[in-house]
């Protein structure tokens, strides 16, 4: 992406970001992708540097673990392996086995199903494979504790036993020298020491002259001197040639494995540079928790539709201190492209428009922005800044001439798919000649398809944005109440300067502001007036907005506390008609099995009677007759031993009334001359009023009893 200025970066406070990106990095590798972040202007590069983010984000939001541990800084390692005839320590040869471990645990952690949910991780991989060769070459020279092994070759192997040997016969002639010289009281201490790389004995001063060997050294206060004894100069001798030896056959193995390793120095690179590029996506997804940072929808065409847009660093500013930070919701696209903010004094005119410009940076530098997830965001290829007092000393530029040939390179330079932000466009002129070039200016702009926000005073530029093509005016909130700047966008009008009401609440004298007013042309101060009631008339109408939705939400939650407690009444009545049923199923199995006792009672007297016409009436009584018998006996049971009748009242609407033909009992809804409606549960009945008679529940005790 191309800026203008060279400062509009800084200006738009983008070094700082880097910085907070860098702090959450932990290799020398991530660290340098942060300080050479690029501003990108593909938009497949840009989407798949936001989905790597945006994966690991998740992964982190989930805790589930990524094997990126190690914090691996092996360039000079590296660059050895390049080097004809270099030798690598065991130490260094083991960081570069975590190297390739460490590449082994990222290559599993890609299972079938987490190449597909973590594609833009995977991507980073999906061109190398790992290489089980490296771990093995280093795992049969060194074990585990980064030590050459004692069969790395057969004369090393011969070395260490003669080594050993000799150390052990070393070890008992020392302590014999020990053990004579302690019974002789010459030992000034008892522990052994080792001086020059030769063992010696600790003799009093006095005595040194009765100890035959080599004196080594004194300590400080001279009362103490180290002896090498006569008896362990050869075998001290035979060690220290043992172990030159040694070091010979180790290096010489060191340098054969780093040959070795060089054969795979391409492949160690790769894996050092994407352990780099892991640890600079984690950097991204830390700092996009750290300021909400979310992962918005990109469109191929430019456009900036911001939805509950934070400046990234004011977030966390007020953070820290406890405050609230406002958002920004704005849209810009190809019909209302530019956006002319007027209204107050530090009322957030400027912080709106860097906030926008920051996120759109941030953006193209693929880090995460904060921004609501349905944000729509397009990919612009310039980016022209003129923001505060651009004064040029070393052009004796005034502050005016300057703004004015930083202009002409907007108007010359402009395109589709240039996003620009002007401060105070027209000012430090003349407020007549100044707003006239700065409607020729925005209106050079419009033509140009530019994407943009201006601040301005003017109210001739808060005049034209309601009458050129693609310019729309928006305002930063003032509450005039409590004289107080809200810091909120309200876009689709233009704002107030709220000069006399500033005057007011910074204490100037009333006649001072009154003699003011005078001064200005009526015309400008009505035109003032009305967009100051203007705003304060929406932000009441917004007001009442919010109250109307509270009530909704509020109603919406009743309504779904209602059909919860409906729903759990349904169950509870499907339920008991549930049970009902199963009860019913269990009179009926009785039934069953006193017919079927009986039928084989019928059957048995069929076989032994001879007037087969009487044992025909006997079933035919027994099969149509006794069941509806028994049933209604049993409902009419229930019913008596539930309700009693009462004689001699007048039936009224509500009575509970038993129908007399068929004993059911419900509640008389309606009289119609001779015939009344009875609600039997939720079915109504046409019953004849002659058929009904009054009933009473019983009290509790008679229907226990």
């Amino acid at each position: 992406m191309k800026y203008f200025p060279d400062s509009a970066l800084v200006q738009l406070e983008f070094d700082k970001v880097q910085a907070l990106l860098k702090e959450h990095c932990k290799t020398e590798l991530g660290k340098q992708m942060a300080d050479d972040l690029r501003l990108h202007t593909h938009i497949d590069y840009v989407k798949t540097a936001l989905q790597q983010a945006h994966e690991y984000k998740q992964l982190t939001l989930l805790q589930e673990h990524f094997p990126n541990d190690y914090v691996l800084n092996l360039k000079n390692e590296l660059r050895m392996l390049g080097i004809q005839g270099a030798v690598l320590a065991e130490d260094q040869i083991m960081q570069l086995r975590k190297l390739a471990e460490s590449m082994h645990s990222i290559v599993r952690f890609f299972d079938h199903d987490r190449r597909v949910t973590y594609s833009g991780l995977f991507s980073v991989i999906s061109h190398t494979h790992y290489e089980k060769k490296i771990t093995a070459l280093i795992d049969e020279i060194l074990d585990e504790h980064g030590e050459v092994r004692d069969n790395a070759t057969p004369e090393l192997a011969k070395i260490r036993m003669n080594l050993f040997r000799k150390r052990t016969e070393l070890r008992r002639a020392f302590d014999r020298v020990l053990s004579k010289l302690s019974k002789l009281g010459y030992l000034a201490d008892t522990e052994e020491a080792f001086l020059n790389g030769r063992r010696v004995v600790a003799i009093y001063a006095e005595n040194k002259r009765m100890v035959k060997g080599i004196q080594h050294g004194e300590s400080d206060t001279r009362r103490t001197t180290y002896i090498e004894p006569e008896e362990t100069i050869e075998l001290n001798n035979d060690v220290g040639a043992l172990e030159r030896e040694e070091n010979k056959e180790v290096y010489k193995i060191l340098r054969t494995l780093t040959h070795s390793l060089s054969q795979h120095a391409h492949l160690l690179n790769n894996y050092h540079e994407i352990l780099g590029f892991y640890d600079f996506i984690r950097a991204k997804a830390k700092l996009a928790l750290d300021m909400d940072g979310n992962y918005p929808m990109l469109t191929p065409h430019a456009e900036a539709n911001l939805v509950n847009a934070y400046h990234p660093l004011l977030l966390l500013y007020n953070r820290r201190n406890q405050k609230p930070t406002i958002p920004v919701n704005l849209n810009l696209n190809k019909d209302n492209h530019i956006l002319v903010i007027s209204g107050p004094n530090a009322g957030g005119k400027t912080v709106t428009m860097k906030t926008v410009g920051l996120i759109q940076l941030m953006l193209q530098a693929g880090l995460l922005v904060p921004v609501h997830p349905s944000s729509q965001m397009g990919i612009f290829r310039q980016l022209m800044i003129h923001i505060g007092d651009t004064q040029s000393l070393e052009f004796e530029l005034s502050t005016y001439s300057s703004h004015l040939k930083n202009m002409k390179y907007f108007m010359e330079n402009a395109n589709g798919k240039t996003m620009f932000f002007i401060d105070e466009l027209g000012s430090g002129s003349d407020p007549n000649l100044g707003g006239a070039f700065a409607e020729v200016i925005m209106e050079e702009m419009a033509k140009k398809h530019a994407f943009g926000i201006v601040t301005t005073h003017y109210l001739n530029l808060k005049v034209m944005a309601n009458k050129v093509r693609g310019i729309i005016n928006g305002a930063m909130g003032f509450d005039e109440e409590n004289l107080a700047p809200m810091y909120k966008l309200i876009v689709g009008k233009p704002g107030s300067s709220y000069t006399f009401s500033i005057a007011q609440r910074i204490g100037l004298q009333p006649a001072l502001i009154a003699r003011a007013k005078n001064l200005v042309d009526e015309g400008h101060f009505q035109l003032d007036k009305l967009l100051n009631k203007a705003e304060q008339d929406l932000q009441k109408i917004e007001a009442k907005e919010k109250e109307l939705q509270k009530l909704l939400k509020e109603n919406e939650r009743l309504k779904r506390e209602y059909e919860i407690l409906s729903d759990k009444e349904r169950k509870s009545q499907q339920f008991t008609t549930l049970k009902l049923q199963n009860q019913i199923k269990e009179d009926d199995l009785q039934y069953l099995k006193d017919m079927e006792r009986k039928m084989k009672q019928i059957v048995f007297e069929w076989k032994r009677s001879e007037d087969k016409q009487k044992v025909l009436k006997q079933a035919e009584a027994l099969l149509f007759h006794k069941r509806q018998k028994q049933v209604n006996e049993r409902f009419e049971k229930k019913i008596q031993d539930k309700y009693q009748e009462v004689i001699g009242s007048d039936l009224k609407l509500g009575d509970q009334v038993k129908i007399r033909s068929n004993g059911q009992v419900g509640k008389l809804m309606e009289i119609r001359d001779k015939r009344g409606i009875v609600k039997l549960g939720n079915i109504p009945m046409n019953v004849a009023m002659s058929d009904l008679v009054l009933v009473k529940e019983r009290p509790k005790e008679e229907v226990k009893n």
